[in-house]
């Protein structure tokens, strides 16, 4: 399984876009194949910071996500609701179990 976890800062100014933006791209993400779990969070401290959450059933699946329509279309509006950069992290991970 690929984990993909990171941090997105929005403008202050443009946080109901981007989370509109974010909500879109999580119902579309979701429909495809290979896709586990995808969300958007939002930090309790700081609304203007998002988190991101992704679970993937293989490298394979989360590639295909990248050359979606829906993806670009995020790639291309995202832009102009950041206010830095977006750092994330991708996890490859073995084998999971409950706590």
């Amino acid at each position: 399984m690929i984990v993909i976890a990171g941090t997105i800062p929005i403008k202050p100014e443009r946080r109901e876009e981007a989370q509109r933006l974010a909500l879109w791209m999580t119902e579309e993400t979701r429909k495809e194949a290979g896709c586990l779990t995808y969300n958007f969070y939002a930090d309790l401290a700081d609304p203007t910071t998002f988190f991101i959450f992704e679970e993937w059933e293989s490298e394979e699946a989360l590639q295909r996500h990248f050359h979606t329509d829906h993806m670009k279309q995020f790639q291309q509006q995202a832009p102009t609701l950041l206010a830095g950069k977006i750092a994330a992290k991708k996890y490859t991970v073995a084998s999971t179990t409950a706590l």
